[in-house]
């Protein structure tokens, strides 16, 4: 999963499309080649630009897709979640992190009888927008919300970044080795979405 730096003094950002004025959330990443707009299903939306590239060039980008986004966005709204988690906290991560960093070395090593990859630390994390992330060094990291998930969308996220230590992309290797042990991944991605 892409990992994307949120600038500073300049995230969120307004925006006029058509009639309407947009809130939207501006990230740079130093791994994007070219500028990313995402619909969140809550209907928040955020953009990725390149390093080094001219914030005027993304807002017209954005602007170009005015129809597109606001079409998305009412979509995401009248979506209802698949399942309502947890408000987020600080003392809820604190009670559940130890919980959820059991879960995942459970699961891990439960998928690695087949996959036998190696991976070094394992961290459990509070995050808003990420369910998990590998690095290049083989460090896994998950949020500590897989504790409240059905078993289908933990093993799904654990065998996500199982797999990015041997893919660390999302080529068409990559969802192959999914598929090995999650062979209906497609649903099930787009389900977590909905979370």
């Amino acid at each position: 999963m892409q990992r994307e730096i949120k600038l500073k003094n300049v995230s969120p950002r307004l925006i006029r499309l058509g009639r309407k004025i947009i809130e939207y959330e501006l990230r740079q990443s130093r791994r994007a080649r070219c500028l990313r707009i995402t619909i969140h299903p809550g209907g928040e939306l955020s953009a990725t630009l390149p390093q080094g590239m001219n914030i005027n060039k993304l807002e017209n980008f954005i602007q170009q897709k005015t129809d597109w986004i606001l079409r998305k966005i009412n979509l995401a709204k009248k979506r209802k979640p698949i399942m309502l988690l947890p408000k987020s906290s600080r003392r809820e991560y604190l009670e559940k992190k130890e919980e959820a960093r059991k879960l995942a070395e459970t699961k891990l090593k439960e998928f690695n009888e087949f996959y036998n990859l190696d991976y070094r630390r394992i961290s459990i994390r509070n995050q808003k927008t990420r369910w998990g992330s590998c690095s290049r060094k083989g460090n896994l990291n998950f949020n500590y919300r897989i504790v409240h998930l059905p078993e289908k969308y933990l093993d799904y996220i654990v065998v996500h970044e199982l797999c990015h230590l041997q893919e660390l992309n999302h080529a068409k290797n990559f969802w192959i080795l999914v598929a090995q042990t999650i062979p209906d991944y497609k649903e099930i991605r787009k389900e977590i979405r909905n979370l």
